[in-house]
């Protein structure tokens, strides 16, 4: 019992982004006692990567908008394979969840009449992301952070959770180990009740938007405890990311550019959209201006660097300094480039995930009793296709019901604890990687990553896509070779280790789920299969089998109400 510290409370919260952060406030005001982990620090969350807005239909700028119009672009772009209840739920109570931040403290740009500023997004029929400049999901950070150090919320931060245990009579989440890696120390946290808060799983591409956090950790922990995860092969491809220099490849350029007038063009002087969409143009979905740009740059119409441009300079200096202030400062720093005055190169980028852990739209339940989810590592809301701006309106909106759910479950829960053998194994484990002349980690982390963007990208194929779960599995296969020198504290070697285990959990699951889905739907689009069928308007689930390999069903849509149908334009499922 020496060789781990044990924290209790009613329910753990792994991960301190925008949707872990809301439901520990729930949770709190609901009389629970809560505990978040992460594995970096208080503030530091890949929430602030989400910079053009926050998608709520308040009307501010087009007083025409309303809940039912942001319902069916949430469906549509969706693909028609998302949870039709969650899209509900988000369209009804996103503007609340604004007003909400705003009473905490958020400071949004204003109109002249001091309403909430407003801007256009790709794939929202009306200018609907409320935003503060090009540092949105910052400002959010910066507001909930505020809101959390100053109540009673344990925060622990620096920690790595290894493993989830259950209840083994009811089968119920009881606890989680966690090493500390300020401390090298174990951590036993005992609670009723899990969220699993950690984000996606884009660092398993080698170009991609995501911090270094984002590992797909949450999503490992929770099919090897048994949730189901779902729609995996659904990856979002943000149109802009910067190519050039290599170092900040796949970098982030907000859409915000394009809401804001930004235009694309090839190296011939071409505003492409203008061939692949002439009525939305840069304002399409994401996939459709991801794929539009790839189609260039494979035609030979690309820039030196592998991109195309990009170039709002047209706005003037004063106008882009006011609503894009951050783009300026990051393409200055890091490129050297002037966006008041030149083009910025860009390149589609690994952006967000829309497949993950299956929950309960109303609740945020998966299928293992006491375990619940939220944001980008849950799934449902967004379907083959995410609109901008609905991800920090996700991670509010279900935020806050996960952390009411969560708590209510934990009041007639009654608390277990983990087998004292399962936690000594558990950190049995981790500690084995610690052996000298093991095979470094980030050898197969690298190799996992060129494979999934080489294989896995934004066109697929069944060649391809078979050659990267051969990969898959023989990297698997080298797992028990790898290991590192050195102490339990702040071992990044050691980290790697943790991570090459869920990352190719994750991957596998995409690269499974991409080849069942024989159609292309959304960010998932198979050159073999290049047409939308009707036979794949269901979901793809994941999840562990009794001799512990990956097992994958489909699901069945939830019919949805006629009175809901009746919204969406185009009115027929396609």
């Amino acid at each position: 019992m020496d060789e781990y510290g044990t924290v209790e409370s009613d329910i753990l919260i792994i991960g301190a982004g925008g949707a872990g952060m809301r439901a520990a406030l729930e949770a709190l005001d609901n009389g629970s006692k809560v505990t978040i982990v992460t594995k970096s620090v208080l503030g530091k969350a890949h929430t602030v990567m989400a910079e053009g807005g926050i998608a709520a239909s308040v009307g501010d700028v087009d007083p025409k908008d309303n809940w039912e119009v942001h319902f069916s672009d949430t469906v549509v772009e969706g693909v028609y394979i998302g949870d039709w209840r969650m899209a509900e739920i988000l369209a009804k109570e996103a503007p609340d969840r604004v007003y909400e931040l705003e009473h905490f403290g958020a400071i949004f740009d204003r109109t002249k009449e001091g309403k909430i500023m407003q801007r256009a997004f790709g794939g929202h029929t009306y200018k609907r992301l409320c935003h503060v400049g090009d540092k949105t999901g910052l400002e959010i950070i910066r507001t909930l952070e505020d809101q959390i150090i100053h109540k009673d919320v344990k925060v622990m931060d620096e920690i790595y959770i290894t493993k989830l245990f259950k209840d083994k009579k009811t089968g119920a989440f009881c606890g989680a180990l966690g090493l500390s890696m300020r401390e090298g120390k174990f951590y036993l946290f005992k609670a009723k009740a899990l969220m699993i808060a950690t984000g996606g799983g884009g660092r398993v591409f080698k170009i991609t938007s995501n911090s270094w956090e984002s590992t797909g950790d949450g999503l490992a922990l929770a099919y090897k405890a048994g949730v189901e995860l779902r729609d995996m092969e659904m990856i979002q491809f943000h149109p802009t990311g910067m190519v050039y220099p290599p170092g900040v490849a796949g970098l982030l350029v907000t859409e915000g550019v394009r809401g804001e007038g930004g235009i694309l063009t090839n190296t011939k002087g071409e505003r492409f959209m203008l061939r692949y969409s002439p009525e939305k143009k840069e304002l399409d979905a994401r996939d459709v201006v991801a794929r539009s740009i790839y189609y260039e740059i494979q035609a030979g119409r690309g820039t030196e660097h592998g991109g195309v441009y990009l170039d709002i300079s047209h706005k003037g200096t004063k106008f882009i300094m006011e609503k894009l202030p951050g783009m300026y400062m990051q393409f200055k720093e890091f490129a050297g480039v002037d966006i008041t005055k030149e083009k910025m190169e860009v390149g589609p980028t690994v952006h967000y995930q829309m497949g993950g852990i299956r929950v309960d739209p109303e609740t945020g339940a998966t299928n293992i009793k006491g375990i619940f989810s939220a944001g980008e590592v849950a799934s449902g809301l967004h379907g083959a296709n995410r609109l901008g701006g609905n991800s920090l309106a996700d991670i509010l909106v279900f935020g806050r019901r996960t952390g009411k759910a969560a708590s209510d479950y934990v009041k007639k829960a009654a608390q277990s604890s983990p087998d004292p053998k399962e936690v000594k194994e558990g950190m049995d484990w981790a500690k084995a990687f610690i052996r000298p002349n093991a095979k470094n980690p980030n050898d197969l982390i690298e190799k996992l990553r060129e494979t999934m963007s080489e294989k896995v990208g934004i066109v697929r194929n069944a060649d391809d896509l078979n050659k990267a779960l051969e990969t898959i599995n023989a990297l698997k296969d080298e797992l028990p070779d790898i290991g590192v020198s050195g102490t339990l504290v702040y071992n990044k070697g050691l980290l790697a280790c943790f991570e090459i285990n869920n990352m190719l959990i994750a991957a596998e699951a995409i690269v499974r789920s991409a080849i069942m889905r024989q159609e292309s739907r959304g960010a998932h689009t198979r050159s073999d299969y290049p047409k939308k069928s009707k036979d794949w308007l269901k979901n793809i689930i994941c999840k562990i089998g009794s001799n512990g390999s990956m097992e994958l069903t489909t699901l069945p849509l939830p019919e949805m109400p006629e009175e809901l149908k009746k919204l969406i334009k185009p009115e027929v499922y396609q």
